[in-house]
């Protein structure tokens, strides 16, 4: 009969690859279970408040119309619904994924069913599966795993969360409109059970039995399964069903009398304590004998061969007992709600006088008896067929020359020539010789039978009396012995140790020894040694998942592979990072005495006071901190390079990792902790905290540079990697709140699964630190309390006249965080001005542009200008009254613009900051940046002018990674930048020309501050009004400017020609405004002052600079 697992016997491929994917599948569900989107769970209240009516459970199936109704009603849920929509589209159609996966595996199941029934399988029945050995293993885990699965899903995706992923990707998908999905069925298949993984939480009737009914199996096949399995008994009441996935049967089997009843006899109080005593004796029995086998020296080959199973056995009844004690005492097993469950726990501790260390310490010494055996029987194994034909050899060429000897020929002292015996040994070499390797159970009996002829041959012919001739038969006997010893070395063994060695049962349990394993390596550095052979007993459970996928050689070997490779580096690293936490702590203590204990030795020093600045107390302390550092370093090098899984882990890379995330997390919290701001304290914290965050960083820094050559690390390149990677995250998650589709931390660039970026609840309204200090210097920056005077880059506060802050900010900061946050505030800024400049827009729409009687009022204007190159006659009494008729619309406009000129006066001064500290840092970037910039603008402008000439292609990202540089180095100007992209306005000139005359008469001109507000109570900022409209007319197309600047030029011709008119002599106070307003727009644009000038008689500008 063909072999069922055989590449042409199709019935055995087919459930092969079932089981294969079964397994792929599980993996994919406990991978997702890390993913689930918070927002699902709707835990928090403003979660609830802000999500509730478009993340619906299966409700809303009831009446979709219902719900849908409600959305459409608001234009706010709408625009919700379509930004949660983009966020999470992704993540969910992964899900479903998934899910379909698992209503296929068992649909594909039960066709293989049917098909065995319906006989598509020649010769092949239910009954002739189950017969074989191959057969029947497959089709019990094929159920088996069907039913991990939906374990797994409603232990890791609690139901409800289930159910409002699957109502999301109803909603937002096509399924509902293909003719062929299952959504149908895969909802009510996975469908809320009412199961909850919380401690306390009470089970739901008929439950898991109605969850597994959902899809009906064949009770036949049930039945025949379950009947085969009977012959297996079970020993603990702690069991194991996948990777470490445990169940006590005591709470499992509540519902079922006969189970019940059955397992009650064997948890009666006298069999609890048997079984829990007889292994604490085991335990303290074995101890001893595996570290007896530990011992330097002790295992050797010839004590391995001669004792294969006594040391199997020893091997056994250590992994029995960590197997038995492991699974009873675990935490996870017991319910603390349950009365009886504790009961049973405590039993068990007391009983077994259970040590979590001696236990630790039992794993710990069996891991390395283990991989040390392993590592030498494979090495023996390796060799054996070269050791056998050697010894042969050895064993054939001795009878030879004994041959030689009894022919007479051969000098040897006092041997009479004896042509029988002769014949006989060179008979015995030829048997010897004709041993086959191949046949092992052949040659065994020959060489038995062989050993046992040359001591017949020595007692028969006396030759006792001949040392030399019962030497050369006494090593031809020792070399046949090797023989049979070296042809018993069976790969079976190996195979027998990976089965009794497996630790896939605690693969989740194990993490409650991970303290342990910490305070053993904080103790003794190189305790990492020993718990390398733990980590690879582990990595052995990899091979249950994996077996049927690799013998049905799926593409999911790779996949699944890697994700159980990656958790258990992820846990590998886990344990290791006591050692960067403890380095750090020590490091903490030597920038302590370093920055306040020690002092810095000068140059010159008397003799009398060398011993003031020896401080050898404080030098020791150090030199011992330092010490402790490089043996913690030692001990984590001590590992050698290790594959676990298919993860290759090196102990350099691990402990670089380690030193990063240590760094990462405290830095983080540094970070977190230090900038939080009270907004109601009389003066800014905002200095005070930059400088004691300036110094925290500092320290972090200096104990870096102070650190790397002792534990052989590239210190400044870890420490601006990190720093940049902290500062670039923590900007990305603010400038979230600004965009629809959100940056999750998955896909985020600057986050990483094994040095995570930590994230802290805010504090707020931003999100992170970054967010608060700029908010903070918004705050303290508002022009609506302060006046900022251009010429000094200050600002001072409106009533007290005092000076809030000034250009020095920037430069605190750039200590404090580097060029990183100073990039990354100009990056928070743009993001802000974006927002503020869209609501803007949308307010002129929806407000502005809506009102009719405001609208008229504009219209009234545009025919009162026309011709624009004219004069407006009666200008005074025009003007005057459209800017009372539109007053109630420039409150908010005005507050948009001076926020929008506020922030760019912001990022001028950040790009300023950059600029200066990237000259004299880094001068010759500086220099290459500058040209660079000068000669690509050159080709682009001789490009436009002569379009044969060369430009950059579409595909070409040059420009795109050059501005990034520039925008790094400070070579760049805000207010040239287009933020928004923007439609045609009516009347957006004559909007913003009323705005600004309606400002003007709030403003007055002093010869030693320009331009500033009448009264701090009407408070408008000079500075960040002009920036603002500046800003603002950027994002329209140019001729609105123009025509913007020829409405200016108009007011101040007439209102000029008004006062000739009626003889009044000095000039106005808003033409000195407006003219005002022309001197800067070119002096902040640097364009030609003919722009001005061609809207102004120069008579005009003449008489101006009369009054400056």
């Amino acid at each position: 009969m063909v072999d069922f697992l055989a590449e042409n016997n199709l019935c055995g491929q087919a459930i092969l690859r079932i089981v294969s994917r079964g397994n792929a599948i599980i993996a994919e569900l406990l991978r997702l279970s890390d993913f689930i989107p918070a927002v699902f769970r709707l835990k928090d209240k403003s979660d609830q408040q802000k999500y509730s009516d478009i993340i619906c459970d299966f409700s809303y199936f009831k009446g979709p119309e219902y719900y849908e109704g409600k959305l459409e009603a608001k234009p706010e849920l709408q625009d919700l619904d379509e930004e949660f929509r983009e966020n999470n589209t992704e993540i969910l159609s992964r899900f479903y994924l998934a899910f379909e996966s698992v209503h296929k595996y068992i649909v594909d199941l039960n066709r293989y069913l049917d098909d065995l029934h319906e006989g598509v399988y020649i010769q092949q029945t239910l009954e002739t599966v189950l017969l074989n050995e191959d057969g029947k293993q497959l089709l019990c885990e094929a159920l088996y795993l069907y039913g991990v699965m939906l374990l797994v899903i409603d232990q890791k995706i609690e139901g409800e969360v289930r159910e409002r992923m699957l109502v999301s990707y109803y909603r937002y998908s096509a399924a509902r409109s293909s003719v062929d999905s299952n959504l149908d069925d895969i909802c009510k298949l996975l469908r809320s059970t009412g199961y909850s993984s919380q401690p306390g939480a009470k089970r739901p009737a008929n439950y898991p039995e109605s969850y597994f009914h959902r899809v009906p199996i064949s009770a036949t096949f049930i039945s025949m399964v379950i009947g085969r399995l009977r012959s297996d008994d079970i020993y603990n009441q702690v069991i194991s069903i996948y990777m470490g996935i445990t169940v006590n049967l005591v709470e499992a089997w509540e519902p079922y009398k006969a189970a019940k009843t059955a397992l009650n006899y064997t948890l009666d109080s006298a069999n609890t304590k048997e079984q829990a005593t007889r292994y604490a004796a085991s335990m303290e029995s074995l101890r001893p004998q595996v570290q007896q086998l530990l011992k330097e020296g002790f295992l050797r080959q010839e004590i391995i061969l001669d004792n294969i199973p006594k040391l199997l056995n020893c091997l056994r009844d250590c992994n029995v007992a960590i197997r038995w004690l492991m699974l009873h005492s675990a935490e996870s097993a017991y319910d603390p709600n349950n009365k009886r469950l504790r009961q049973i726990k405590d039993q068990v501790l007391n009983d077994s006088k259970y040590n979590p260390k001696i236990l630790f310490q039992l794993l710990l010494d069996t891991a390395q008896f283990e991989f040390t055996l392993k590592e030498m029987f494979k090495q023996m194994l390796s060799e054996k067929q070269i050791k056998w034909e050697s010894y042969k050899k050895e064993g054939s060429e001795r009878m030879t020359e004994l041959a030689e000897v009894f022919s007479g020929v051969k000098p040897l002292t006092r041997v009479e020539k004896n042509e029988n015996l002769q014949a006989w040994f060179r008979e015995i070499s030829k048997q010897i010789e004709s041993l086959n390797y191949e046949d092992s159970t052949a040659a065994g009996r020959k060489t038995v039978q062989l050993i046992q002829a040359l001591v017949e041959v020595q007692e028969f012919h006396q030759l006792e009396s001949n040392l030399q001739v019962c030497q050369f038969l006494a090593d031809t006997r020792k070399f046949l012995h090797q023989m049979i010893r070296t042809i018993n070395i069976k790969e079976e063994v190996l195979i027998t140790m990976q089965i009794v060695g497996d630790l896939s049962y605690a693969w989740q349990i194990i993490d409650s020894f991970t303290s342990i394993m910490q305070e053993s390596i904080r103790v003794n550095p190189s305790m990492v040694t020993k718990l390398r052979a733990t980590f690879l007993k582990l990595a052995s459970a990899l091979d249950l998942p994996l077996l049927r996928i690799n013998q049905a050689n799926s593409a999911d070997l790779l996949s699944v592979s890697q994700f159980y490779s990656g958790e258990l580096v992820s846990y590998v690293r886990k344990v290791l990072q006591i050692i960067p936490e403890s380095m750090f702590t020590s490091l903490a203590k030597i920038i302590k005495l370093q920055i306040h204990d020690i002092m810095e030795v000068p140059t010159r020093l008397d003799k009398d006071k060398l011993k003031d600045y020896s401080q050898l107390g404080a030098r020791y302390e150090v030199a011992k901190l330092t010490h402790d550092i490089s043996i913690f370093t030692e001990g984590i090098l001590m590992m050698k390079t290790t594959l676990v899984g298919i993860i290759k882990v090196d102990p350099k890379q691990l402990l670089e990792d380690g030193i990063r995330k240590e760094l990462v997390k405290r830095v983080a919290y540094a970070l977190h902790k230090g900038l939080i701001f009270n907004p109601k304290t009389k003066s800014s914290e905002l200095m005070p905290k930059l400088k004691d965050m300036a110094a925290t960083m500092d320290g972090f820094y200096r104990s870096f540079e102070y650190i790397q050559d002792y534990v052989s690390i590239y210190g400044l390149k870890i420490w601006q990697e990190e720093v940049s990677r902290i500062i670039n995250y923590n900007v990305e998650q603010e400038c979230n709140s600004f965009l629809r589709t959100k940056i999750q931390d998955w896909q985020s660039v600057h986050q990483s699964t094994h040095i995570p970026i930590p994230k802290f609840p805010s504090v707020d309204e931003s999100a992170t630190f970054i967010g608060r200090l700029c908010r903070e210097i918004l705050r303290i920056t508002d022009p609506k309390v302060t006046s900022y005077i251009d010429q000094m880059n200050t600002w001072y506060d409106l009533k007290s006249h005092q000076e809030v802050t000034n250009n020095r900010l920037f430069s605190e900061i750039q200590n404090t965080l580097g060029t990183f946050g100073l990039n990354g505030l100009d990056r928070l800024l743009c993001f802000m001005i974006v927002k503020e400049l869209q609501n803007f827009l949308t307010m002129i729409q929806r407000t502005v542009l809506k009102d009719k009687a405001v609208v008229d009022v504009f219209k009234g204007v545009l025919g009162a200008v026309n011709p624009i190159q004219g004069i407006v006659g009666n200008s005074s009494k025009v003007y005057a009254s459209a800017v009372a008729k539109t007053q109630k619309i420039w409150g908010a406009y005005l507050e948009a613009i001076m926020k929008v000129g506020q922030m760019q006066i912001l990022r001028q001064q950040i790009a300023n900051e950059l600029n200066f500290s990237c000259k004299f840092d880094s001068k010759h970037l500086a220099a290459a940046l500058e040209n660079i910039n000068k000669s690509l603008l050159a080709d682009i402008e001789a490009h436009y002018q002569d379009p044969s000439l060369p430009y950059p292609k579409e595909d070409n990202t040059l420009l795109y990674e050059i501005t990034a540089y520039l925008e790094a180095a400070g070579i760049h100007n805000p207010l040239n930048k287009i933020y928004i992209t923007t439609k045609r306005l009516p009347y957006f000139p004559i909007i913003n020309f009323l705005f600004f005359i309606a400002q003007l008469p709030k403003l007055q001109y002093s010869k030693n501050q320009g331009m500033t507000c009448r009264k701090a109570t009407d408070a408008v900022d000079w500075p960040p009004l002009v920036l603002g409209l500046l800003t603002l007319l950027k994002q329209f197309h140019s001729r609105y400017t123009q025509q913007f600047l020829a409405l200016i030029g108009q007011f101040i011709r007439s209102i000029m020609e008004q006062c000739t008119s009626q003889k009044i002599p000095d000039m106005p106070s808003d033409v000195v405004g407006a003219l005002m307003f022309l001197e800067d727009y070119v002096k902040y644009t640097k364009l030609s002052r003919k722009v001005a000038e061609a809207h102004v008689p120069s008579f005009i500008f003449d008489e101006f600079r009369t009054v400056l």
